[in-house]
């Protein structure tokens, strides 16, 4: 992993103008692009806290290792260029939302001299007109064969046509009907474009007139005693009439718009839209995106909006005038294209540039709104419960299949030749910057579920306390204090005793080794009675905090990932049984694991497996290698290996990769604290709040250092005493 500040570019050479950039890693791949109205502003917010930023976003600024950027004119052509280059790179950091199926379109070819009809899935000829998208192909097929009956046009391939051409004979829909026969000239161009226009009249939300004029049409028919002309034209009424009847009616107005509803957590996002054409529903998408890294509401629309309107070629429709008019003159867009009105839950802080941005590729005014009262916000409000039970489905989907889950639990058992099946799984990883900031994660998977309330972080110190030698040594260490409290626990000793048997069990606030009179601290917080403790939740250790100022205990699950977890309580809201003598403390280190899984092969798993013999513990242990996704055994010479999709070793993957990102971040917050506030730290009377205001107001530590004492001055909160003992700090520092 790159260090930020390696790539950082100097604040005074990024401009303020508008414009994208781009993040590359070091083969000069496109990480992620964004889109910024003050690109100094913007890209120095990456830069100044990346423990601050979503862990998505953090990841990404770790990996890269360069930055550019390009300035340009206005905020939308930002919008425009951010476009091009998400569709051209495919960063991977950045939200895509992946729509969930193909859907299928009626299709009319304009762009030639005997335009056909037929029903596709794909969208991008140049010269076809696009209706749809419909949510069923059946009903498509089935409302072309009626509208055939109605609209006589050709629908037949280009080789099929040539062919009746050079017989001089029609093909079956010729003889029925259903066809004006171009192919033997029954029919001008002239006159099969205006039924190619009709047809796509009525679709586009003509259908009331036309029913109306051939209504009349068949009387003056029936009055004149021409019956046959007559019984034609109410077929076609019938036929007309039951292609209307699909297409309800939701709004009084004949309005076009697109209905947006978003469903979303921390993690995953569901959208919904309906297409609203002349006051009907005309079809319904519905896309997921997997990792929004903590997009607020206003994010989402913006990057939704962007995606979905980006792809629309207004160039690819013949420039037909009647082609745009519906019943009543008002103008008409095809479903595929973009309306004069688009409703979202939120309106995005770029709501008025994506406006003129929408404009410009519609040719015409564009309204981003969102509905309050009446019936467009009942109609918002359905599509908006369409997102959030299309989220619950697919959370259900893919976490909650429990025949999935009891099969992988059942085929561990059995390759890895287990008593029973593993109900309770650990995970463990090292990770470290060449040495230094070493740490260990520990991840709990219960029936094949992450429990992160009971996920633990590792500060690893080695003998010396300077870190272990190696990732061997430090994977050594996480074992033993980790054994040490499943046997203190099953023994019913006490816990807290076990852990004070090495004094560096315990890590503060900023993740530093606490010091013998700290430690001694927390003991005695550990014994203020349980009515005096005040707990805040996702922060077991915080009453220690209250008692004595003591850090949190280093062995605690991430706030982040237990921060609905209730202190002295299990996930289902029930009591967790205590460990004698540490009654602030949950028993989570006292439940036994039935396996244990180490990240790495056989050097790593046998090493792990002599951690198990001398402490006398009872549990299994196993290794997966990564490059081949290897299952090793201890004592064994040859690997197990898994199926590559069967379910045990995608549970396998997946406990392997939590625990990594579970170090790694923790990893990454440890390493970025102690880049940001060693030196600071030093400096008399300069807390964590005015570290932060100089880091945000001055840009970097080598800048404060930098700094005059007339410009520290200048920052929020640093008062002239402050300033001057910098300045004497840094100055005699050298």
């Amino acid at each position: 992993m790159a260090d930020p500040r390696q790539y950082r570019p100097e604040q005074g050479a990024i401009p303020t103008q508008p414009g994208v950039y781009r993040f590359l890693d070091g083969e000069g791949r496109v990480l992620y692009v964004g889109k910024a109205k003050n690109l100094r502003a913007r890209l120095s917010s990456y830069f100044q806290d990346p423990a601050g930023l979503s862990d998505r976003i953090r990841t990404m600024v770790y990996t890269a290792e360069d930055v550019k950027w390009v300035v340009v004119g206005s905020e939308v052509e930002a919008l425009t260029l951010e476009y091009l280059w998400i569709k051209e790179f495919t960063p991977p950091f950045n939200v895509v939302f992946r729509d969930n199926k193909s859907y299928p379109y009626l299709a009319v070819s304009l762009g030639e001299e005997y335009p056909r009809v037929w029903v596709t899935r794909q969208e991008h000829r140049k010269g076809t007109r696009y209706l749809g998208p419909y949510t069923k192909v059946w009903a498509i097929r089935e409302t072309l064969d009626q509208l055939l009956s109605v609209f006589p046009m050709r629908s037949c391939t280009k080789s099929q046509f040539n062919q009746a051409r050079r017989l001089g004979r029609p093909c079956l829909f010729g003889h029925i009907g259903k066809c004006s026969a171009p192919c033997i000239e029954r029919v001008t161009p002239e006159e099969h474009r205006e039924t190619a226009m009709s047809l796509i009249r009525f679709m586009e939300g003509g259908g009331s007139k036309a029913i109306a004029t051939r209504r009349k049409r068949m009387l003056e028919a029936a009055n004149a005693e021409e019956y046959e002309t007559a019984a034609r034209l109410r077929d076609e009424i019938s036929a007309l009439e039951a292609v209307n009847e699909r297409n309800v009616i939701v709004l009084n107005e004949n309005l076009d718009v697109d209905i947006f509803g978003i469903a979303f957590d921390e993690i995953e996002a569901s959208v919904q839209v309906f297409y609203v054409r002349g006051g009907r529903i005309r079809g319904q998408q519905a896309w997921i995106s997997d990792e929004i890294g903590g997009l607020e509401l206003s994010e989402i629309v913006s990057n939704l909006v962007l995606q979905v309107y980006g792809d629309v070629k207004f160039d690819d429709v013949v420039a037909v005038p009647e082609a745009s008019r519906s019943v009543d003159d008002r103008a008409h867009t095809p479903l595929g294209a973009i309306p004069s009105e688009i409703w979202v839950p939120g309106l995005p802080e770029d709501a008025l540039e994506l406006q003129k941005w929408l404009a410009e590729r519609r040719g015409g005014t564009v309204r981003l709104k969102t509905p309050r009262r009446g019936d467009k916000a009942k109609l918002a409000h359905t599509v908006r419960l369409n997102a959030e039970q299309a989220l619950a489905r697919h959370k259900l989907a893919r976490a909650g299949d429990i025949t999935v889950r009891s099969q992988a639990l059942e085929e561990l058992r059995d390759a890895l030749e287990l008593d029973r099946a593993p109900l309770r799984i650990e995970c463990y990883d090292v990770s470290h910057t060449q040495g230094t900031h070493q740490v260990a994660s520990m991840v709990v998977f219960e029936d094949g579920l992450a429990k992160k309330a009971d996920y633990r972080h590792f500060i690893v110190r080695g003998p010396d306390g300077e870190g272990a030698a190696d990732d061997t040594a430090a994977m050594d260490e996480v074992l033993r204090r980790r054994l040490a409290r499943l046997l203190a626990g099953a023994a019913g000793d006490d816990v807290g005793a076990a852990e004070d048997e090495d004094r560096g069990d315990r890590a503060n606030a900023s993740g530093e080794a606490e010091t013998p009179r700290e430690t001694e601290n927390a003991r005695k917080a550990e014994r203020v009675p349980e009515a005096e403790k005040s707990f805040e939740t996702g922060q077991i250790s915080k009453a220690c905090d209250a008692a004595a100022g003591a850090g949190d205990a280093e062995d605690a699950a991430e706030a982040g990932d237990a921060e609905n977890a209730t202190p002295g309580e299990d996930e289902a809201g029930g009591d967790v049984p205590r460990v004698a003598g540490q009654p602030s403390a949950p028993r989570r280190f006292a439940y036994k694991p039935d396996l244990i899984v180490v990240d790495g092969g056989l050097p790593q798993v046998n090493a792990a497996q002599r951690v198990v013999e001398e402490t006398g513990a009872d549990v299994r242990i196993v290794g997966l290698a990564k490059r081949l996704e290897e299952v090793w055994i201890p004592g064994e010479d040859f690997p197990v290996v898994l199926p590559r999709r069967s379910p045990s070793l995608r549970l396998l993957q997946q406990l392997r990769d939590e625990s990594h990102r579970f170090a790694i971040t923790f990893h990454r917050k440890k390493r970025a604290k102690a880049m940001t506030r060693s030196a600071l730290d030093a400096v008399p009377g300069l807390g964590a709040a005015k570290q932060k205001a100089l880091l945000g107001s001055l840009g970097s530590l080598a800048k404060i250092k930098a700094a005059s004492q007339e410009e520290l001055l200048k920052v929020p909160g640093i008062g002239p005493a402050l300033a001057r003992a910098i300045v004497e700090h840094f100055a005699d520092a050298g």
